[in-house]
């Protein structure tokens, strides 16, 4: 059954036709997928309460319901070290056509992957698994499998990229917790089935992949109109 909360936040957002990142990565903790630590700010002084709280470096990024696409208006600042900075941060998203408010997080690092779902016409919601971060366009390297999956779908998709060595610790290096990325592509999986009638299209990129666990850094979800 669809969990309320869940539903609630897919109903509100589909007067802007997708779901603000915010909510998305609410909707996303309350599936049992995790996020960063963040918060949608209103104020500077907030945002430098969260930074003080939780330790620098932070990653910012404007909250508009104009703004599907951060990246293209300059909505996205990494690596954020210091009160200046941050200040100067939200001044200038604040400038942002829709602006709303602002989404400070957590830095993550780690291996970048995406996964994703849409529903298709014939065959119904399909999962994507694949090398992410700003290199996913260049490498195309993805799987896709029909949803729901079981385990061993999902070990297979791992299996199914042609860069899956370097998830397992290509010449030395460290490699990805493959039970942790199996355990995100089963519970996506599950949302994904459960909230079909809802979503056009999900995107988790990048989802942040360590030895000790895998964190979806980004979400952008689009709704059916």
């Amino acid at each position: 059954m669809l969990n309320q909360e869940i539903k609630d936040i897919l109903i509100y957002s589909q007067k802007h036709d997708w779901v603000l990142e915010p909510d998305a990565k609410r909707l996303l903790r309350l599936a049992g997928i995790k996020v960063p630590k963040f918060s949608r700010v209103t104020t500077v002084d907030d945002a430098l309460d969260f930074a003080h709280k939780n330790n620098y470096p932070v990653v910012a990024k404007v909250v508009s319901s104009e703004v599907v696409h951060k990246s293209d208006v300059g909505g996205v600042t990494l690596g954020i070290t210091d009160d200046g900075t941050l200040t100067e941060t939200f001044e200038r998203f604040s400038a942002i056509k829709g602006f709303c408010g602002m989404l400070v997080e957590e830095s993550l690092s780690g291996f970048e992957l995406i996964v994703g779902a849409k529903v298709d016409y014939q065959f119904g919601p399909v999962v994507l698994l694949g090398i992410g971060g700003t290199g996913v366009e260049i490498y195309r390297d993805t799987v896709l499998r029909m949803a729901p999956l079981r385990p061993e779908d999902a070990a297979s998709m791992i299996k199914g990229l042609k860069a899956h060595q370097l998830l397992e610790g290509y010449r030395g290096a460290e490699s990805v917790n493959v039970e942790q990325l199996i355990h995100l592509l089963i519970t996506f999986s599950e949302l994904v089935m459960q909230i079909e009638l809802y979503f056009e299209s999900i995107d988790l990129n990048p989802v942040m992949c360590t030895a000790e666990q895998c964190i979806v850094a980004d979400a952008r979800i689009m709704l059916r109109g």
